[in-house]
């Protein structure tokens, strides 16, 4: 399970941090906020007790096994980037350059950027290639084009539709259900009720995960577990509602900067599935009464310890405007010893007798400290391991964080009108220039 140490937050100038009692304000409001929530009818905390999609999940899974050699997923936001996160947090960080592999290769065309539709086609053979084509609302302008253009390469090369193009999207509307629907091409739904940003934990995201040989029930099981704490209304046994509360009253002195740091490079992608789903939820023009605030937090990726040496001077002698969100790791699964190859010279003997893990939590500690002695408020996130019940957990954690977020700034988090009428208008200038 998750653990978060907040005492970093009350070692600093209470006009940066926070004390015991700010750390607890709102809590009276759990349940009410809860019952906010269910009036909004959102499904992204439900969805991980569905069995029937599970079961489907797992036989199209068993059904196809050893017939790929490449999954390419088609799809751009929250279509993609769950995916991703899932494949660098769960795989081998150099999968797809292991020459004994038991499970195809997964590649994600997630922009339309020439270069990358072009230079996939060097690295897949089309015979041996399904295309996953992920667009909830079916008219996603970026994942038609690319569909469009996969699917008329492997009509050139004579390849059976059917067999290579899988597409999950809307259960009713949109292009791709039509396209299903009329030419028997398999497809499957991305629930009404869960946003992109929301559906890693849906068929979007478990269904390549299967494919690559991640275990998707652990991922589950270990959501499942993070649900059960966003539902409590104690706030001590909820942990996304503190999250949230934190984010909330930081906000109110100035910390709108959101700085999500990983110390694991496993992770790196799930910080920025993370930027999607806080940016789109919380960034809004208008509160539930129709009252214009343009709220917002503003998250920033970082990864330690790399970043230590490309965003530290900012963030400890620049404006104090972040707040800080490390994620520890405490068992990265293997021990590692830093051989003390110079005995004789003083300058390297800090790495005397120390191994990689030791090495990597001494500089995450050294970081925070001197955050915390710049007045910087830092929040630790505690995890054991990097595994699929945990990243489940992770996931599904920082979710009902996001929709406790929305509640306590009373907006809709789960709706995005800016990227509507972004696509709106890039329709609209398409259709103008053609």
């Amino acid at each position: 399970m998750i653990k978060l140490d907040v005492k970093h937050l009350g070692k600093i100038d209470a006009r940066h941090g926070l004390s015991e009692k700010e750390l607890r304000v709102n809590a009276d409001q759990i349940a009410e906020f809860l019952e906010k929530f269910k009036k909004r009818e959102q499904g992204f905390h439900e969805v991980v007790d569905n069995k029937q999609m599970l079961k489907e999940v797992h036989a199209f899974g068993d059904e196809v096994k050893g017939k790929y050699e490449d999954i390419v997923l088609l799809g751009i936001g929250g279509s993609a980037l769950g995916t991703i996160c899932l494949q660098q947090s769960l795989k081998h960080l150099y999968e797809n350059e292991l020459e004994d592999r038991e499970y195809p290769q997964l590649h994600a065309v997630d922009n339309i950027d020439p270069s990358l539709i072009s230079e996939i086609q060097d690295v897949i053979n089309f015979e041996k290639t399904l295309f996953l084509v992920v667009s909830k609302s079916g008219g996603t302008p970026e994942t038609l084009a690319e569909y469009f253009y996969f699917r008329d390469l492997c009509e050139e090369k004579g390849l059976d539709i059917k067999e290579h193009f899988v597409f999950i999207t809307d259960p009713k509307k949109g292009l791709l259900r039509k396209v299903a629907n009329e030419e028997g091409i398999r497809a499957f739904d991305v629930p009404g009720n869960v946003g992109g940003r929301f559906s890693v934990l849906t068929n979007v995201s478990l269904i390549p995960a299967k494919l690559i040989g991640i275990d998707i029930d652990a991922i589950l099981e270990g959501a499942r577990e993070a649900k059960e704490s966003f539902l409590n209304t104690n706030f001590d046994q909820n942990l996304p509602f503190q999250l949230a509360n934190i984010q909330y009253s930081l906000d109110k002195k100035g910390k709108f900067l959101n700085v999500l740091i990983p110390y694991s490079h496993k992770l790196i992608r799930f910080s920025d599935w993370y930027r999607q789903l806080l940016a789109e939820s919380i960034g809004k023009a208008f509160n539930d009464l129709g009252k214009k605030v343009n709220t917002g937090l503003t998250p920033i990726n970082a990864l330690g310890a790399t970043d230590q040496h490309s965003q530290n001077q900012l963030y400890n002698e620049g404006p104090n405007d972040k707040f800080f969100m490390f994620i520890k790791i405490n068992d990265f699964g293997k021990t590692i010893q830093i051989p003390y190859l110079h005995p004789n010279e003083e300058s390297a003997n800090f790495l005397r007798n120390i191994d990689f893990r030791q090495l990597i939590h001494t500089e995450m500690h050294g970081t925070i400290h001197s955050l915390v002695r710049n007045d910087r408020p830092v929040l630790v996130i505690e995890i054991e391991r990097i595994d699929a019940k945990t990243l489940g957990t992770l996931i599904m954690f920082f979710k009902c964080a996001t929709a406790f977020l929305g509640e306590l700034y009373e907006i809709n988090a789960f709706n995005q009108p800016g990227v509507e009428l972004s696509k709106q208008l890039t329709k609209k200038l398409l259709l103008d220039n053609s």
